[in-house]
């Protein structure tokens, strides 16, 4: 790599070199054959590549090659106009190649900039320009493209930073090309003009300097110019030949070669009619069938062989493909791959696509993979990827979120307002459309920017749209955690705990406890927002007695009291003095007396009207502690926590059911109600 560097260091320095000192002319026959050597090289590696970054050097790479040309026009000039003589190379195309006639030279020499300035080169800058305009157009639209199948787990992070790198590649490349088109463009006007100093100069200084006559010195030192100026137009061509390949190469599935003759041979029956006009052409007209009849016959045989060829391989995909339709329609995979359920769907009304759309500004996609790993720290859980779509059924600004094919919520945003969420005492001046709020159903207005300031100054929470979908997201997600994790998960988080502690996950399943032991174990944490995330703890827990029950709700309970210090510091956070509502001795004792145990488990059997009566004592102490603002936390004795926690599940979800076991020594608690019934 270091011998590398050293010649492309070697090669700058040496054309620097040739714009200062004079080199001998069979040094410069040497350098114009290495340049014509060089251009052609970068023309067939433009053919044989089939995308413009496989190439990605091509731009710096046609700076130094205009550069080198330059710099022999100089040095060719200096010893054209110094010497008279510019070596064998530039002699032989001024004398051989246009034949000794000086005028033959500069019709070819004209037509040559004419093809390379006009024609190739402002096409290729046009192209660039555009290709340029274009790719940074669409650069947002890729970029959330790639973004999208990355939140719908398409592709892995890995190969989403390749394909955001390989984007932001493209776009600097077209840029690119767009400038080093213009040196193409400025090479072929410093040629016309460095022939034309060449011709006059070289005539006045034959005939001042040189003592030759008139005649002569314009027949030699024509000649000398023709020839230095078809030697570098002929690199010239080829390298303003290679930027149009490159800057126009779209849509390839492999080289220029392939490209061109799968698609300029994929109609054979159009040979048919070319090779008959072709020799029509020459039995109608003087032209004659010598020349027309040999290439018009070798367009007919090659339409013949190559419309043979198709119709056998035809026939045999047609076979083959009602062969694949006939299997299709039997296998129950066809039906099978119908029945898949996304884990989390998210879906909008066409007035919400501005959430999820970059080019408008819209975050959701990056909210989203913030909840995730947010949702990853708090539960312990990987949250499956969220399927974002567009729903057309929905109204305008209607949004919903489905798990695992259910409806859980159901929202409305107004993308041009704010949500502003009442501090308690509401004020008549703040203006705004009424509604509530979707994650925890408190009132609130949906207000205008120019609201905004105002409704802050009076104490009100005011809240952008996708703040208030990404909160409800997250707590939809939380509520539901539980459904998210199944065996499959659960196998993944024990392999995840295996790599650190492989002898504590072999005392725990596959004996004495199954995978689905420990996911209805987890499960229930995660029903009761208890995290997951310290597995080595729970696993201790379950190790120890697993062999003596293998009843869910038992070892829920166990691990429960053996993470009393998270539970402890999830509801009271720096010594916080924790206010419950306690369950009286005598509901424990008829919940006691009603547990009944049965091989299948146990279950709570008590009268109806006491348990309606349990449930009152309950609400009017929830909400006394509401209206002090005090968010109500159900204590009890461990024996009795998950029966009443069955009991209040269904009407009381939210509220947190603890046992004393649950609770840290430490932690100071006030009873500021208790449950109790007459």
């Amino acid at each position: 790599m270091r011998a590398k560097d050293l010649i492309v260091l070697l090669s700058v320095i040496l054309i620097v070199a040739m714009l200062i000192i004079p080199f001998p002319t069979w040094l410069l026959s040497i350098l114009l054959i290495v340049n014509i050597s060089i251009a052609l090289l970068i023309l067939l590696i433009s053919m044989n590549m089939s995308e413009p970054l496989q190439f990605s050097v091509f731009p710096s790479l046609l700076l130094l090659v205009t550069l080198f040309r330059l710099g022999l026009n100089v040095s060719t000039t200096r010893s054209i106009l110094s010497k008279g003589d510019a070596g064998n190379v530039v002699e032989t195309f001024g004398s051989f190649v246009i034949g000794g006639n000086v005028v033959v030279g500069l019709v070819i020499f004209i037509i040559l900039v004419i093809i390379n300035f006009i024609v190739i080169t402002k096409g290729s800058e046009r192209v660039s320009e555009v290709a340029a305009r274009f790719t940074l157009d669409a650069m947002p639209g890729k970029q959330m493209s790639i973004d999208a199948d990355l939140n719908a787990g398409m592709i892995s992070e890995h190969e989403a930073r390749e394909r955001r790198e390989k984007v932001s590649r493209e776009a600097d490349f077209y840029g690119a090309m767009d400038g080093a088109s213009k040196f193409v463009k400025g090479d072929a006007i410093a040629g016309i003009i460095i022939t034309l100093v060449n011709l006059l100069f070289g005539i006045v200084i034959g005939a001042t300097q040189l003592g030759l006559p008139i005649a002569e010195a314009a027949t030699k030192f024509s000649l000398l110019t023709v020839g230095d100026g078809i030697v570098s137009q002929i690199p010239a061509l080829l390298i303003s030949t290679a930027t149009g390949i490159v800057v126009t190469r779209a849509a390839s599935d492999g080289n220029l070669g392939q490209d061109i003759t799968k698609q300029l041979l994929s109609y054979p029956k159009m040979l048919y009619v070319t090779g008959g006009t072709i020799i029509l052409l020459g039995l109608l007209t003087p032209i004659g069938a010598l020349f027309t009849l040999p290439v018009g016959g070798l367009m007919l045989l090659g339409g013949y062989r190559m419309t043979k060829i198709p119709e056998v391989s035809k026939e045999q995909l047609e076979d083959v493909e009602e062969d694949i339709q006939t299997d299709e329609l039997k296998s129950p995979e066809s039906v099978v791959s119908l029945l898949n359920v996304d884990p989390i769907e998210f879906e909008f009304g066409y007035g919400l696509i501005p959430l999820a759309d970059s080019n408008q500004g819209g975050d959701l996609l990056d909210r989203i993979v913030m909840i995730r790993r947010q949702l990853a720290i708090e539960l312990g859980l990987v949250i499956p990827v969220v399927r974002i779509r567009d729903n057309i059924q929905l109204q305008p600004n209607e949004y919903r979120l489905k798990i695992k094919g259910n409806e859980m919520a159901r929202g409305e945003l107004l993308l041009d307002h704010y949500l502003a969420m009442s501090p308690g005492v509401e004020d008549d001046s703040i203006e705004g459309i009424d509604t509530v709020e979707p994650s925890f159903g408190l009132p609130a207005k949906w207000i205008t920017e120019d609201m905004k300031e105002q409704a802050e100054i009076f104490g009100y929470t005011v809240v952008d749209p996708p703040s208030v979908v990404s909160t409800h997201i997250t707590e939809i997600i939380k509520a539901n955690a539980h459904e998210l994790l199944g065996r499959q998960e659960t196998k993944q988080l024990i392999d995840h705990i295996k790599e650190s502690y492989p002898i504590l996950v072999e005392e725990v399943t596959p004996n004495p406890l199954s995978v689905g032991e420990i996911q209805k174990v987890l499960g229930k944490l995660l029903r009761e927002n208890v995290s997951i995330r310290n597995l080595p703890i729970i696993f201790e827990t379950l190790a120890d007695f697993g062999k003596v029950t293998s009843d869910t709700d038992l070892l829920t309970e166990y691990v429960r009291q053996a993470l009393a210090r998270q539970i402890t510091n999830q509801y009271s956070s720096g010594g916080e003095q924790l206010k419950v509502i306690t369950v009286s001795g005598k509901i424990e004792k008829i919940i006691a007396d009603g547990i009944q145990q049965t091989e299948h488990g146990n279950y709570l059997s008590i009268d109806p009207n006491v348990s309606q009566s349990i449930l009152e004592s309950i609400a009017a102490q929830v909400e006394q502690l509401s209206l002090m603002e005090q968010t109500p936390i159900v204590l009890c004795s461990p024996a009795v926590r998950m029966y009443i926690r069955q009991l209040t599940e269904r009407y009381f979800p939210q509220i947190p059911i603890l046992s004393y076991n649950e609770l840290e020594a430490n932690v100071e608690v006030q009873s500021v109600g208790v449950v109790n019934i007459e």
